[in-house]
């Protein structure tokens, strides 16, 4: 009988189902005709034979000889030995598992199985592929190495997978019994890094022994460019690297840096551990250490990073950085930092010693959360000069700013008829210059959704009746200006305003002349106060004396206006029936606009008292006329009657033109000016000045969106006197122009790259993030952060790397950015240029390991570069280098940065610094 060659031999041993004599003999007879044909079946080089009756009974005798009874088949006196025995332990206590592609032999002499060609045993959690394999069920070991194929090349080299950890050696052997094994020339991943031990001693499923190995992060691994060569170590997976002796080698050349022991923690979760600080030089404060401390991974959820900047002269910084998350409810991040600086030496007349600190919250909450409330934060406060004065590296990219601002609110929403909602917001805002504090603490508004009285219960609003409609809101605050030497002192709140306002509006529209848009709306307004003034004149000192009376006091007022509107579009047409041009038509869109504002006088609300006035005629006796809220947080009301019409004009220009793709079937629209939009009033109630300024702002884009301009004006009717001041005449009547330019300014920003390199978003930086974080730009035109330790390298895509060569760009990557602005100011015939700055930063990638960039600027009013930092990087594999030079102003310094990539080891580096120099 002829049997086809098996292509695939998969065979399941299961000893437990072997306990009686009865199953042994089933068994047997089974395994003695599957081993006749399977011998047969097989083109085993030598000849094989088929098993005698002699034989059988060698099968049966090995087999008893391996598989014992449980329970003995002599009886026992039961006074003796207890009946009920305890179960023995299986001598294979999981399924074996074992396949290959070739053949598999049993040797039964030997009491070995072969397994040839993509082989595999899986026995419990443990896994061993590879392209020979050995199973000695007498010393229950298994051996796997791999082959030698046609080539001559050493093939399907053993992998051996437990409990998730695995390891790739040359060969290998393992004991089933104890779980041991010895693993020669193997390569196993551990955490961010990879080991490559000549020998490894598996002593259990947790712990593994190693000798003369090599710890590194590096790619290739045939040939790393660095690692830690291990003498001794103790490997503990997924937990840690424990090692005796061990020094850094560079591309085989041993290092004097080195340890006596060391720990390499492998946790796949964050762990605690120490922050090795950065060192440097400075003149004015000696040698420093910058950002060492301890990081505390306190849960999930929460971390900590506690870190402290010391110099030789006595200055310090401390700093406090914590992040959390929950997974679908929020996410933000927490830091304070606090500086204590020395400059100079005690007793010498440039000594001088300050403080500085800086607070900053960002809070975000995920809009699945909840979805009628949301809770948010981003608070950037502290002291003006703190990133002025601040020489740590993290500060450098927004020492220039010029603001900090912060909000944290609270909104709700209550679904219904109608529907509800109020937000709680405290609001701040620094001047770093004027070192002027503005806040809110806190600011209340509450709202109440529309109301349309007269609206048909089905179907849309027609009509003036059925879109009427009215709402309520209120507003409250405590509003408190302060400056930098006050803030967070008692008597920042000496000056404090609170106050309530409430408003009614109702209001309706319509259509008119079925392409006029008319609205209609009047306004109801009460403001609570709770502090009022009252002013009289000191005859004695000749002063005028406000006195602030404490108490509730409010007043109302109410308004009424109207608006006109509508929307016309132009087309011109420049192409004809049977003509290809260019551009192909022009459309204009025009929404003209005007409105009315009736505000009634309320003059009861104004007092007056006598004061004395120097006149050329001597000392008279004058009324002054004041309000009791003129103070107040809402102002005022209004003493004099105002009826006024605003006129306004939006334009909108966008043209079609041909499209440079052939295929394309529609021609490409593209937009001349986004906008371009002209208001002014005139003031029917007013004596005199009864037409306001006209106000025109702008803005368009050019070259696909990459330019991007905008500008506005304001033009002046009226002429000024010999004194500068602005008279009721016309400037034209005066011998002028129509109009008086009395204030202008242009802003502009390029942005542009060599072709075929994407535009990349880098705010997952951590140096941009951190500019973010401070209140800076998320561009670098006012230069990147130098705390190089977090830093996040853009690493080339796979496409890059096969175009290029690993050493020269075939085409040089580049990318420019551009940011023009100047202002223009004439309010008293000054016709001056109060700023005018060009900011420019950019990139040059040189190589696929070579770049670089700089940021700098030119300010044109005072004739000199602004900020400059020029930056060079360069990738070293697992290794890389920064290199950053402020040439001049007050911050000129340099940083010379290298390091390994990997976070595990980010703390084995060189950075040495200069800071600036000491100004005399």
């Amino acid at each position: 009988m002829a049997f086809q060659k098996p292509s695939h031999t998969f065979t399941k041993i299961h000893l437990k189902a072997l306990r009686t004599n009865k199953f042994k003999i089933l068994f047997t007879l089974s395994f003695t005709v599957f081993f006749n044909t399977f011998c047969f079946a097989q083109d085993i080089p030598k000849k094989t034979k088929p098993i005698t009756p002699k034989a059988q009974d060698t099968i049966i005798k090995s087999l008893d000889s391996i598989i014992k009874p449980e329970v003995a088949e002599t009886p026992q006196d039961t006074t003796v030995v207890d009946s009920i025995k305890p179960k023995k332990k299986e001598f294979l206590e999981n399924i074996v598992t074992y396949k290959a592609t070739d053949y598999t032999s049993l040797n039964q002499k030997k009491q070995k199985i072969y397994l040839y060609n993509n082989a595999e045993v899986t026995y419990g959690d443990i896994n061993i592929k590879a392209g020979d394999i050995t199973i000695d069920y007498k010393r229950n070991e298994v051996y796997a190495r791999g082959i030698v194929d046609s080539l001559g090349e050493y093939t399907q080299a053993p992998v051996f997978t437990q409990t998730g950890n695995k390891v790739e050696p040359d060969s290998m052997r393992f004991n089933t019994k104890t779980q041991k094994a010895l693993i020669y020339n193997s390569i196993t991943e551990q955490g961010e890094g990879t080991v490559i031990a000549k020998i490894t001693k598996k002593e259990n499923d947790s712990v593994y022994f190693i000798q003369n190995a090599k710890y590194t992060t590096a790619e290739n691994l045939e040939d790393p460019e660095y690692y830690l060569k291990l003498r001794k170590a103790k490997i503990v997976p997924g937990k840690k690297i424990v090692t005796g002796l061990a020094n850094l080698f560079i591309y085989d050349v041993p290092t004097p840096l080195g340890l006596p022991f060391g720990f390499f923690p492998q946790s796949e979760k964050q762990t605690s551990g120490v922050l090795i600080p950065t060192f440097g030089e400075q003149n004015e404060r000696g040698y420093f250490l910058q950002n060492g401390g301890y990081y505390f991974a306190i849960s999930d959820h929460v971390d900590l990073a506690l870190m402290g900047d010391y110099y030789t002269n006595g200055s310090y910084g401390i700093r406090g950085e914590s992040t959390y998350a929950l997974r679908y409810r929020f996410r933000g991040n927490f830091g304070f930092r606090y500086e204590n600086l020395i400059t100079s030496e005690r007793g010498f007349p440039d000594y001088s010693r300050s403080t500085v600190y800086n607070l900053r919250w960002s809070h975000s909450q995920d809009a699945k959360a909840s979805p009628n409330s949301r809770f948010s934060a981003s608070v950037n406060l502290g002291s003006s000069t703190f990133y002025r004065t601040s020489l740590n590296q993290a500060t450098t990219g927004a020492f220039l700013n010029n603001t900090l601002a912060s909000s944290v609110s609270y909104s709700k929403t209550f679904i219904g008829e109608p529907q509800l909602d109020f937000s709680v917001t405290a609001t701040h805002s620094q001047n770093t210059q004027t070192q002027q504090i503005n806040m809110t603490l806190p600011t209340f508004q509450g709202n109440m959704g529309r109301i349309f009285p007269f609206a048909p219960k089905t179907g849309s609003k027609k009509g003036i009746i059925q879109n009427v409609n009215f709402q309520y809101s209120v507003r409250g605050e405590n509003r408190i200006q302060t400056t930098d030497s006050l803030f967070f002192k008692k008597e920042m709140f000496d000056d404090a305003k609170t106050g309530f306002q409430h408003s009614i509006p109702l209001s309706t529209n319509f259509k008119v002349f079925k392409h006029f848009s008319l609205s209609a709306s009047t306004n109801y307004s009460e403001v609570w106060a709770f502090k009022t003034i009252d002013k009289r004149f000191d005859f004695d000192t000749r002063e005028t004396v406000t006195d602030t009376i404490n108490g509730f006091d409010s007043y109302r007022t109410y308004n009424f206006s109207t608006s006109l509107g509508t929307t016309i579009y132009g087309m011109f047409n420049f192409e004809k029936k049977g003509e290809d041009k260019k551009i192909k038509a022009i459309r204009h869109v025009i929404r003209p606009s005007v409105n009315y504002n009736i505000n009634p006088a309320f003059d009861k609300y104004y007092d007056s008292y006598d004061t004395e006035v120097v006149t050329a005629d001597g000392l008279t006796i004058e009324e002054i006329e004041f309000s009791r809220f003129e103070q107040g947080l809402f102002g005022a009301p209004n003493k004099n009657f105002s009826s006024s019409m605003g006129l306004s004009l939006s334009n909108n220009f966008e043209a079609k033109v041909r499209d440079k793709d052939s295929t394309a079937t529609e021609p490409k629209k593209i937009i001349l000016l986004n906008n371009l939009n002209f208001s002014t009033a005139y003031n029917f109630a007013g004596d005199s000045l009864q037409w306001s300024p006209v106000r025109m702002n702008g803005g368009t884009q050019f070259f696909d969106n990459k330019l991007s301009v905008n500008f506005s004006a304001t033009l002046d009717p009226y002429a000024l006197d010999n004194n500068n001041k602005r008279i009721d005449k016309f400037n034209i009547d005066n011998g002028g122009s129509l109009f008086r330019l009395t204030s202008a300014n242009i802003n502009a920003s390029y942005s542009l790259s060599s072709k075929g390199t994407d535009k990349k978003d880098n705010r997952s930086d951590p140096s941009v993030q951190e500019n973010i974080r401070n209140g800076g730009r998320a561009d670098d035109l006012f230069g990147r952060s130098e705390d190089y330790t977090s830093k996040k390298l853009d690493q080339n895509s796979k496409d890059d790397k096969d175009k290029n060569s690993e050493f020269y760009n075939f085409k040089v990557p580049w990318s420019l950015r551009l940011a023009y602005a100047v202002n223009y100011s004439n309010q008293r015939r000054n016709s001056e240029i109060s700023s005018h700055s060009l900011m420019f930063s950019g990139d040059i990638e040189l190589s696929p390991k070579w770049s670089v960039g700089g940021s700098s600027g030119y300010d044109f009013k005072n004739q000199g570069f602004t900020f400059t930092q020029l930056r060079f990087e360069r990738d070293l594999l697992s290794w890389r280098m920064n290199f950053s030079w402020v040439p001049f102003s007050s911050r000129s310094s340099w940083n010379f940065f290298i390091g390994i990539k990997s976070s595990l080891l980010k703390d084995l580096k060189y950075e040495q610094r200069r800071q600036p120099d000491q100004t005399l």
